[in-house]
């Protein structure tokens, strides 16, 4: 086998690993994606995953314990069991509680 055909084969190999290490991921994230669900006022100040309003740039800008408007990734079917304190639970919508001043 001369050089070129053993580069060539190698970098043959090298696009079909690749491409089926992206298949791969791309079909474990949609796997996770369909396990969780958005989860309204349950995140602690900070540690939200999108979503805190107005002004706010998304992962991790919540600035309020529980806040209403700001979401978090939860198990698909949790969300509203989630207890919090003072009787609050989560919601699949936003909420008008818990927002910053």
């Amino acid at each position: 086998m001369s050089t070129k055909s053993a580069i060539t084969a190698a970098y043959l190999a090298g696009t079909v690993a690749a491409a089926l290490s992206a298949g791969s991921l791309a079909t474990a994230t949609a796997v996770t994606a369909q396990e969780k669900e958005k989860c309204y006022g349950v995140s602690m100040a900070g540690k939200n995953d999108c979503a805190a309003g107005p002004g706010t740039t998304c992962a991790g800008t919540s600035t309020v314990d529980y806040q209403g408007n700001a979401w978090t990734y939860v198990d698909a079917g949790t969300c509203t069991e989630i207890d919090l304190p003072d009787g609050r639970t989560g919601s699949l919508e936003p909420l008008d509680r818990d927002l910053p001043a």
